[in-house]
């Protein structure tokens, strides 16, 4: 018998982030999350998110042991502002056994009903700074910090269930070796006096904090036309101020200033904490700090994590000068490869960014969508 209970307590809470460990027990490409990040981010107190969304999460129960989770998110936003009557689910693990799946997504549609939404899609986070998609293709491949992993049945589960792809996400990835340095030099050069821009580098997190407004509203008019655009809140603003920018490499936050020294594009690029996750087995102390910090120092591989360009200077070329500061700083650390971000199949302004480096294709996700019945 599968039963389904909403998680009430820290104790279910805790259960419920590491019910994945135990389902990717021994999987060499499931990157496991920090235990104590996990849960801070599903607290309402911690993460400003829930003041524009709500959200519940559920754990199945089979012969009393856990095998599946899930989280049913209403983004207020999205409804009120954007009318755009959408029940969420996201964070959903389960074992390969339909039936639990079945009951885990009735539960999230009996949400969706209760509140007279349309359809549900997923698995989606909070908003589009969240993990978003359910991997498709690339399960033999390192999964990242900031991607989800599932087990291959996870697409024949939804579908087999009635829900149809809604979007499709891509991974690419592609050697540094691949970019021609001289190349971006020269172009950098070329357009930095055409469009009377300049580069901004760092070496103190500090120096980075005065922009990161300006950035989110740069990565907000970059975004704004995608289905999947959710709006970003001074309060997240604020929190990803807190939680990331102090652990991202500064010499990895590249900004662009127009003449009046206002910000027209950014990218964050990250160091592959894959391993050294993998190492800390979600725990920070006593010694998965220690990986984590090498790899801040040390990786050889590299995720670009955001990027962005105001709609004015978008196809004008300016990501050129971007490229050629990161090509520097790269050739310094030896870094030998470059991964991509999942990015939606559609999002054509973006790849064009990317097709002179030669990408692979190397994983596919999507976010499936089903019609909630009156």
């Amino acid at each position: 018998m599968i039963t389904i209970k909403e998680v009430t307590t820290k104790r279910e809470m805790k259960q419920f982030v590491l019910f994945q460990f135990s389902l990717y027990k021994d999987n060499k490409y499931w990157v496991p999350p920090i235990i104590k990040d996990e849960i801070n981010n599903f607290d309402s107190k911690k993460n400003p998110v829930f003041k524009n969304a709500q959200a519940q999460y559920f754990l199945a129960y089979k012969n009393n042991k856990i095998v599946g989770r899930i989280v049913a998110i209403i983004n207020q936003y999205e409804i009120q502002q954007q009318n755009i009557k959408k029940m969420r689910f996201g964070w959903f693990d389960v074992i390969d056994d339909i039936a639990v799946t079945k009951k885990l997504l009735e539960k999230v549609e009996e949400i969706g009903k209760a509140n007279n939404l349309e359809y549900i899609e997923g698995p989606v986070g909070f908003n589009n700074l969240d993990k978003t998609g359910v991997l498709i293709e690339g399960f033999n491949e390192l999964g990242t910090m900031i991607t989800w992993y599932n087990h291959p049945y996870y697409k024949d589960h939804l579908e087999q269930l009635g829900f149809t792809k809604e979007k499709e996400y891509l991974e690419n990835k592609f050697k540094f070796k691949n970019v021609n340095i001289p190349y971006y030099k020269r172009i950098a050069t070329i357009l930095k006096k055409r469009l009377n821009v300049k580069p901004l580098n760092f070496n103190k997190t500090k120096d980075i904090l005065p922009y990161v407004d300006e950035m989110f509203n740069v990565f907000d008019k970059s975004y704004s036309k995608l289905s999947s655009f959710v709006p970003i809140s001074e309060a997240q603003k604020n929190y990803f101020k807190k939680k990331y920018i102090s652990f991202i490499n500064p010499e990895y936050i590249k900004f662009v200033v127009d003449s009046d020294n206002k910000l027209i594009a950014f990218a964050i690029v990250m160091p592959s904490f894959s391993l050294a996750l993998q190492k800390a087995k979600g725990k920070l102390f006593p010694f998965g700090i220690f990986h984590l910090l090498k790899a801040k120092k040390h990786a050889k591989d590299v995720t670009f994590y955001l990027i962005g360009v105001d709609p004015k200077y978008q196809n004008k070329g300016v990501t050129a000068v971007i490229f050629d500061e990161f090509a520097k700083i790269f050739s310094e650390k030896g870094i030998v490869n470059c991964i991509r971000t999942p990015e939606l199949e559609d999002n054509t302004a973006i790849s064009k960014i990317w097709e002179d480096f030669n990408p692979v294709i190397y994983k596919r996700r999507r976010t499936y969508k089903k019609q909630i019945k009156a």
